[in-house]
């Protein structure tokens, strides 16, 4: 076994065990959180709006609800753990050890990435209890599109972790950027009622396209053609996944 595969195992299981041995903070939140939105939204307001095109709402809102924990967890996750070590220096143990930086973003994005897919399984099973979901629709397309956003914004997060130079700068990116794109991203709604400036906007908002295509996977509808949205994600991700190397090599917010 070379120094390098050993290094990226270590770095990555330290990351994973990270929020493993903190379940209260790591699965508790979303756990609560999605039992209220599938109760609020799914039950009490599905009940009046019954199907969205041709779906049970409560059904329509799973895979956003899905979309909307994975992404979440994934940038929160990289973005904590980069910011972290900076502000109590011990990043610097990755950065003198033999590992390159591709290793080190690896190790980063992939623990960070399966973070939200965890919390995205969780979710999904959580919603099963309220509405059941016999069988993936695509089950391709489900996995592609939640392992490519995953791995997006966990790609996203560590470039957040870099460029925070406080904890209110990580609260801003994820609670006031992220989550709004999401909410306005198709999560509660279809596109098919939206017209005029909304409707175009909403063609703008990359998270319409990462919700739909886990719609797509999972219940077999989109309001979007979903082979062109993962192929625009998948060459997205790669960008992401360069600069944080990019980022790495010139030591952006690690050695100030």
């Amino acid at each position: 076994m070379s120094v390098l595969s050993t290094g990226v195992k270590t770095l990555t299981k330290r990351e994973i065990l990270r929020y493993i041995r903190r379940p209260w903070n790591t699965f508790l939140p979303p756990f609560v959180t999605n039992v209220l939105y599938f109760s609020v939204f799914g039950v009490i307001l599905g009940s009046r709006i019954r199907e969205v095109g041709g779906v049970p709402y409560i059904q329509f809102i799973l895979p956003g609800l899905v979309v909307l924990g994975a992404i979440g967890n994934a940038f929160e996750n990289a973005s904590f753990s980069i910011f972290h070590g900076r502000w109590n220096e011990y990043i610097h143990e990755p950065l003198t050890s033999p590992l390159s930086y591709r290793a080190m973003v690896f190790s980063y994005v992939a623990s960070s990435a399966l973070r939200g897919i965890i919390i995205g399984v969780l979710i999904a099973v959580i919603g099963a209890f309220f509405t059941p979901v016999h069988s993936l629709a695509h089950p391709a397309y489900a996995v592609a599109f939640l392992l490519v956003i995953t791995v997006l914004f966990a790609g996203f997060g560590v470039i957040g972790g870099l460029v925070a130079e406080d904890f209110d700068h990580l609260t801003v990116l994820n609670q006031f950027i992220l989550r709004p794109l999401v909410f306005f991203g198709g999560v509660f709604y279809s596109l098919d009622a939206l017209e005029g400036a909304a409707l175009t906007a909403s063609y703008l908002n990359p998270m319409v396209y990462m919700v739909n295509g886990v719609r797509y996977g999972v219940l077999g509808v989109s309001d979007i053609p979903v082979n062109e949205a993962l192929a625009v994600l998948v060459a997205l991700t790669a960008v992401v996944l360069a600069v944080n190397v990019y980022l790495f090599k010139r030591g952006y917010g690690l050695t100030d």
